[in-house]
């Protein structure tokens, strides 16, 4: 029996779901970061311009809220997209003190950008795995953060 490599980490360890989530998690991050560092954007810009396509225009609190981005880093990501006219600021009409943000047309061809960046992410990421099983992987994680979150998977 070969000895393990030096930088080995324990079975024990290694064994433990939520070392292996971890681990993938971090590989994963990594992944996301570097495709889209490769299409000049960032994981802000993207759940930001998914968040708008999907629900609408929103305030910038309702927008973090959403996009699980915190206040304290919104108000950058905001403006990191609106300088590049991906989305539109504007005093909202009924409370003046509020900005509502909008998707703009560019701001949707580059959501649409970012989706094939990271579908082809995805793949790298799951290239151990068959459709099914990639599908089941799925299942299960949404059921995990499902019953953490105490949302419905």
């Amino acid at each position: 029996m070969e000895p393990p490599a030096q930088d080995a980490a324990p079975a024990g360890l290694t064994s433990l779901p939520s070392w292996l989530i971890t681990q993938t998690a971090m590989h994963a991050g990594r992944l996301v970061s570097d495709g889209l560092a490769a299409v000049d954007a960032r994981g802000y810009h993207y759940r930001l311009l998914a968040t708008l396509d999907e629900f609408g225009p929103a305030s910038q609190a309702t927008l973090g809220r959403r996009s699980g981005i915190h206040f304290s880093d919104i108000v950058a990501a905001i403006n990191e997209l609106a300088d590049r006219e991906l989305v539109n600021r504007a005093p909202d009409p009924a409370d003046r003190r509020r900005n509502i943000i909008t998707i703009t047309p560019a701001g949707r061809r580059q959501l649409r950008r970012l989706e094939k960046q990271l579908a082809k992410v995805q793949d790298e990421l799951l290239a151990p795995l068959s459709t099914d099983e990639r599908d089941l992987l799925t299942h299960l994680l949404t059921r995990v953060l499902g019953h953490h979150t105490r949302q419905p998977a």
